[in-house]
């Protein structure tokens, strides 16, 4: 039989695992729900155990789809979202809570004011982060944990990127991949690693000991230990199978998408749109731009610089709407339903649907270009309408206004260096023919797709691939792996329409900075205000 591999993919809501060939070909994937708790503005949590047994469930059933064993699996690899998993001195959840939440999701923003001290130091790391820190990022949340809740910190015993923790939880080790430790950690590979002086100044001079941080993170693909035979028990795979330093989601899917860049073709970004969305370039030349994070050396293939772009909140606001339809007491319609929906308007009415209602879709902050977790969304022209039809022109103006988002993304990323013709999708996104149109014609740019829809499995089972020992680097499995997908085209008519959009789009900026500025002058001294 052939080699195959099993990826892991823990995104916000689910945890999915996917078995793949040596081709690329994947044999089966199965989905399985985690929790996630939302409570107060601008915070998330979750348990890491239950992602755990949630992964298991998602494998086992993969196993069972296929018709395989667990012995047939030639290796493992993890990929997450860049969520935070704090554990006591006993290895034991750090619980932030009562409830027993050890995990601060990755669009947590309580750490703004940290992120804001971290940039305030003008240290030479904010020059691999687009120049400013993140609330997203691990730093400012574990600042955040000691100064807010010391009585966890003195308790603190190791504190992990998701990704690393499920490897951490699968072998039992205490290896480390390079892809978060770099791109969400602040790690300068080739720059002397940790900066024990950028630490200092954020009050953080004890991060690695108290975090359990190592001196060497291991690069993605390689070998970071072996299935223990209590999670292999769990997992339903045999013990001693390899598992392989994994990736963040969003560059899981980059590395399914488009690395190795190949010779000769024109250059590509990849896009991982779910939840929030991600634009990720990769190439052998070095190049920075303001409110794109990197360049990270190495966070993919050795070699190689990876910059990230992205949108905080793409996925999350479709979700957003949908959740209009609920607060009469009625259920929410999905976005499969939604979707025909829209589908069905556009064939009556064309691509004009629903002008005249103008969103800028910032709800959770603007990662790029504008860098600002503060800024906030805009909606203009809405009616009292709340008919199912309205709810679905409002959801495709939503849509438009993402696309509009990532028109702005690439443009940015252009201007910063990097040479992008075309894109490749991955993520929820990708299983959209609308919204893979609307991509094309928003942009400008070609879109394609891997070959199952499934860009972030794929890279994360490429990564199992290298470890495998089946093929010789990271990089021969891409190329061996990667399947190419469907394309689809930018249509005149439509583009046309989402050119006035954007013109539309960045004037809608231009006004909430205005506005900004008037709620931030002082108001007269001989202002009064009367009963």
């Amino acid at each position: 039989m052939t080699a195959i591999f099993c990826a892991v993919d823990v995104g916000t809501a689910s945890a999915r695992a996917g078995l793949f060939d040596a081709t690329g070909r994947m044999l089966a994937r199965a989905v399985r729900p985690i929790a996630l708790w939302t409570g107060a503005p601008g915070r998330g949590e979750q348990e890491a155990d239950g992602i755990w047994a949630a992964s298991c469930a998602a494998v086992r059933a993969a196993l069972s789809a296929a018709g395989l064993a667990g012995d047939d699996i030639a290796a493992l690899a993890f990929d997450a979202t860049c969520s935070l998993v704090l554990r006591d001195r006993t290895g034991g959840p750090l619980a932030l809570s009562e409830a027993g939440r050890d995990v601060i999701a990755w669009f947590d923003h309580r750490a703004t004011e940290e992120a804001a001290r971290c940039t305030a130091t003008g240290h030479a790391v904010l020059a691999r982060l687009g120049g400013s820190m993140s609330p997203e990022m691990q730093i400012p949340k574990l600042m955040w944990l000691k100064a807010r809740r010391p009585d966890l910190w003195d308790r603190l015993g190791s504190a992990w990127d998701l990704t690393d923790w499920m490897t951490h939880r699968a072998t039992g080790g205490s290896a480390r991949s390079l892809c978060p430790l770099v791109s969400k950690w602040t790690y300068l590979p080739g720059s002397g690693g940790w900066q024990p002086d950028f630490l200092a100044a954020v009050g953080l001079p004890d991060l690695l000991a108290r975090a359990a941080l190592p001196a060497e993170p291991v690069p993605p693909g390689r070998v970071a230990g072996t299935l223990s035979a209590a999670a292999a028990a769990e997992l339903g795979l045999a013990a001693g199978t390899p598992v392989a330093a994994g990736l963040i989601d969003a560059f899981a899917g980059a590395l399914g998408l488009i690395a190795p860049p190949a010779p000769g073709r024109p250059g590509e970004a990849a896009v991982i749109a779910g939840t929030s969305s991600c634009v990720m370039t990769m190439g052998v030349d070095r190049w920075s731009v303001r409110g794109v994070w990197g360049p990270y050396r190495g966070a993919i293939l050795p070699g190689h610089w990876v910059n990230e772009g992205g949108q905080s909140a793409s996925g999350a606001l479709l979700d957003y709407i949908l959740g209009m339809a609920a607060t009469g007491g009625g259920a929410a319609p999905s976005h499969e339903d939604m979707l025909a929906r829209v589908a069905a308007l556009l064939e009556r009415h064309g691509p004009a649907l629903g002008e005249g209602i103008d969103l800028l879709p910032d709800f959770n902050g603007n990662r790029t270009p504008l860098s600002d977790p503060g800024l906030r969304g805009v909606v203009a022209g809405l009616t009292l309408d709340r008919d199912p039809e309205s709810l679905a022109v409002l959801y495709w103006r939503a849509a438009v206004s993402v696309a509009l988002g990532l028109r702005q993304i690439v443009e940015h990323v252009r201007a910063g260096g990097a040479a992008i013709e075309g894109l490749g999708i991955g993520g929820g996104h990708a299983r959209s023919p609308l919204l893979l149109q609307l991509y094309a014609d928003a942009t400008g740019c070609p879109v394609r797709v891997a070959g199952e829809g499934e860009a972030v499995l794929l890279g994360t089972a490429i990564c199992a691939a290298e470890a495998s020992g089946v093929f010789p680097s990271l990089g021969a499995a891409a190329r061996a792996m990667q399947r190419p997908g469907a394309e689809r085209r930018p249509d005149p008519r439509a583009a046309a329409l989402r050119d006035r959009d954007y013109a539309v789009f960045l004037r809608m900026q231009a006004h909430r900075d205005e506005i900004a500025r008037l709620r931030a002058a002082p108001v007269p001294a001989t202002a009064a205000v009367h009963a």
